[in-house]
């Protein structure tokens, strides 16, 4: 692999193969290096606004899927939501990402509604990760003020793709980012890692995939098997190691896109998303969400921060960064790729 350029599909297979070796402290270390060469050292905070937990799809590893029993549902109000992106602002965060599931209760209407007075009254990014809409809904969000929009494709395997997500496919969803790109909307994709059935070749193909999608923002995250789902007495998860490898192995396949050190690395260890920020990544997303209802949101068992406030998350985020040595962002912490297109 030529210094300072993105591995070519080759070298991303041979260093795939190499993740559980003794190379992986290198790896880390080199993809810190393009981290801090390509987007700098600042880290920017989003704060996530878990909205509801009612979904329509039935996703076989989802905690929050529409086939588990004895989970309370919930929806915030909007009141409730503009107080959490009240408090975001307060904690030092420059984005907001309303999150919940396939809930038509959301509709195009009501979450236009909660951008434009968002955007208005609290004055920041405001990020959608509400799942497979319609091309009119996402043009009447863009319209409203929608700076982004998440939405992972989970694998790029058509045939696994199927099997976890019966109400969709592949196709789909992708075709839903293609859209979202049109619209001039910043987009965000991303997989997950260790998934049953799930291959190294798989992994190398979903590697290939955002660097050909080329996100604005890619989150992955492990499979954690929850217990109220069809895939229940599934392996246990990829180790902490691992994922911090395949971070890296991102930030060197696109190394201009924003990458964020997930929640669900601390499910594997304490420090996790701390390791994953000195590893290729460059954003945290704490959870705003009000206290009352956060452990009712668990997409995954040991989901960490769930008996916490807003407030306690940003402290303990800025304690994170000040060890590490890392300034929060200022500003809506736009990509590099937007920040070029729209000069």
């Amino acid at each position: 692999m030529q210094a300072g350029m993105p591995p070519d599909r080759a070298a991303v297979r041979a260093l795939v193969a190499a993740l559980r070796g003794p190379e992986l402290p290198r790896l880390c270390a080199a993809a810190d290096a393009v981290r801090r060469a390509q987007v700098g050292d600042e880290v920017y905070l989003r704060g996530i606004i878990e909205c509801s937990n009612h979904c329509r799809c039935r996703c076989a590893y989802c905690g929050i899927s529409a086939g588990v029993s004895g989970l309370v549902r919930y929806r915030l109000t909007d009141d409730e939501i503009l107080a959490a992106a009240r408090g975001a602002v307060a904690g030092g965060m420059t984005t907001v990402v309303l999150q919940s599931g396939e809930d038509p209760t959301f509709d195009a209407d009501r979450l236009g509604a909660l951008i434009r007075r968002i955007k208005t009254e609290v004055g920041v990014a405001v990020t959608l990760s509400v799942g497979e809409r319609t091309p009119a809904e996402y043009r009447h969000w863009r319209d409203c003020g929608m700076d982004r929009y998440l939405l992972r494709f989970e694998t790029s395997n058509p045939s696994l793709f199927a099997q976890l997500h019966p109400d969709s496919t592949l196709a789909a969803r992708l075709d839903c980012l293609r859209v979202l790109r049109e619209l001039g909307v910043q987009i965000g994709a991303g997989f997950m890692v260790g998934l049953p059935g799930a291959t190294d070749e798989d992994l190398v193909n979903d590697l290939e995939l955002c660097r050909a999608l080329d996100p604005d923002m890619i989150g992955i995250g492990p499979f954690i098997p929850h217990p109220g789902t069809a895939l229940a007495a599934s392996p246990p998860p990829v180790t902490i190691d691992y994922m911090l490898g395949v971070v890296a192995l991102l930030r060197m396949t696109c190394p201009e896109a924003n990458i964020p050190a997930t929640t669900a690395l601390d499910a594997l260890a304490p420090d996790g998303r701390q390791r994953a920020l000195q590893c290729g990544a460059n954003v945290f997303m704490p959870n705003v969400t009000p206290a009352a209802y956060r452990a009712r949101y668990q997409l995954y068992p040991g989901k960490p921060c769930i008996d916490e406030s807003g407030d306690d998350c940003a402290r303990c985020v800025r304690l994170r960064l000040q060890q590490l040595g890392r300034p929060v962002g200022t500003g809506p912490g736009h990509s590099l790729r937007s920040v070029k297109i729209s000069s």
